[in-house]
């Protein structure tokens, strides 16, 4: 042992190479542990720059080619976008108001944001989202419906800044809704919706973060989580980022366009300082549908008063599975047609420069009104309003539709306005509701099948409300449910 201590000898050096015997389990231990190191310190940073440069790449030639391009706050890290929100110094004197306010340390309180940034904060993927949820969602709106698009204030939406913050904002008739606008808008911006609890279930809650969607909760009394909310919002609105914003909170049950609940515009309001912050500008669009999947629950909730339902999924997997097998046999026709309108950008600068200080309601009302103005008549729709107020003769129905789509043309509704194009609608809209049982006819009239009044009046709500709504005001009886729809 001496010899072995003696720097220099020999003995020395055969010491270092003597044959150490070790349990199997540790040996894999140790192996499993510097592997873990190699990978961390050398091979995941190199698959990380790899990506990252190829996803740089994407974004480049996908901005090449799309109207408002993808803006850097939405292409951080995650982890990184989290740390951003939850060190803000609005978000830190939130904490510390939280604090004060429940007596607990703040570092529990700071744990508090952080869990609910970490809730809130998506993590975009350009590749999944135009590489994979676009093409889906073309290929399933397609599947469904015959896509129309009606109204577009081309020229208007193609004058707005480049700098400026688009929001489109729009009713929510289905969840239909987020597929059909994200494939129309795909040629032009990566949205970035706000979805509810209904959407948080793995894996689906994978998905929808990495389109860019932040999850919200609605009706949320918690102080401090309302206040990350608001500041995630700002932050993206003044980064420029393009969003998709449903008003309404929530599915409409009647029919309508409902009245704005001022959660996420009141945010954008409280961020945005005149003549320093970009500027906002708001698109309208409105969406209709000649066959809502969601009808009868919707229905069902208006009926009864009860906002908060759940979905059967016995019932709905039996949908599904009607649905697939007649499209396997060649006999699912689609569920009719699906519109969509844009209108008229609105400036939230101008707006702010013709009213003065704006506030929330004022600007909610606006809005609304904008919406449902630009509605299209699809051809459910339109016969369901000719028919819902009591039995009408079938030879009367051209006549009767010829007048009323020259009522709506006249307020700039789009729909069918050629007598080719109002008897094509006729025979469609008269099939989807004869098939379904909601009309009837007896003696040559038709009119509401028992039981389905609810469903009629329903489908014939946009019409209605176009058809009391001169002056391009919302109705306030409009009902919205706020349950696990967004």
């Amino acid at each position: 042992m001496a010899a072995l201590s003696t720097p220099g000898k020999p003995a020395t050096v055969l010491a270092m190479f003597r044959t150490v015997s070790l349990p199997l389990w540790l040996l894999v231990l140790i192996l499993a542990f510097a592997a873990v190191t190699f990978a961390s310190h050398f091979l995941f940073p190199s698959v990380r720059w790899f990506f990252r440069r190829r996803m740089e790449r994407v974004v480049a030639r996908l901005n090449e080619r799309l109207d408002r391009p993808i803006q850097p706050f939405k292409l951080m890290q995650r982890q990184d976008m989290i740390a951003r929100l939850i060190h803000d110094p609005k978000v830190m004197e939130a904490v510390v108001e939280q604090a004060r306010e429940t007596g607990a340390p703040e570092n529990v309180a700071f744990h508090e944001a952080r869990t609910y940034a970490r809730e809130i904060v998506p993590g975009f993927s350009a590749t999944l989202y135009f590489g994979f949820a676009t093409r889906a969602a073309k290929a399933l709106s397609k599947l469904l419906y015959d896509v129309r698009v009606g109204r577009f204030e081309a020229e208007e939406i193609g004058e707005i800044d480049p700098d400026a913050t688009v929001i489109f904002v729009m009713n929510h008739r289905s969840n239909m809704d987020y597929v059909l606008v994200t494939w129309l808008v795909a040629r032009r911006s990566a949205l970035s919706y706000a979805v509810g609890e209904w959407a948080r279930v793995w894996p689906l809650s994978r998905l929808i973060r990495a389109m860019g969607a932040y999850f919200i909760r609605r009706g949320s009394r918690n102080t401090l989580y309302r206040r990350v909310l608001a500041r995630y919002v700002q932050m993206a609105t003044e980064a420029g980022v393009t969003q998709a914003v449903f008003p309404e909170g929530g599915l409409s049950l009647d029919g309508r366009v409902g009245s704005a609940r001022m959660g996420l515009l009141s945010y954008i309001l409280a961020g945005y300082r005149p003549g320093e912050s970009r500027d906002v500008v708001f698109i309208p669009v409105g969406i209709a549908y000649d066959r809502v999947v969601e009808d009868r629950l919707l229905t069902e909730a208006h009926v009864t008063g009860v906002r908060r339902f759940r979905a059967r999924p016995l019932a709905i997997l039996g949908f599904l599975g009607r649905t697939l097998w007649r499209m396997l046999r060649g006999r699912f026709p689609g569920f009719g047609r699906a519109g969509v309108s844009f209108g008229k950008p609105l400036s939230l600068a101008a707006f702010m420069a013709q009213t003065g200080r704006v506030e929330p309601e004022a600007l909610g009302a606006r809005l609304m009104a904008d919406i449902a103005a630009v509605v299209p008549a699809l051809p459910v729709p339109l016969v369901a309003a000719l028919c819902a107020d009591g039995p009408v003769p079938r030879a009367d129905l051209t006549n009767r539709l010829t007048a009323l789509m020259a009522r709506l043309s006249a307020m700039g509704v789009s729909g069918p306005l050629t007598p080719v194009e109002q008897d094509e609608a006729l025979r469609e809209g008269l099939r989807a509701l004869e098939k379904r049982d909601i009309l009837r006819e007896s003696d040559g009239r038709l009119q509401t099948a028992p039981g389905k009044a609810a469903l009629i009046e329903f489908y014939a709500a946009p019409i209605r409300q176009h058809l009391d709504a001169v002056a391009a005001s919302v109705t306030p009886n409009s009902r919205q449910s706020s349950t696990n729809e967004t």
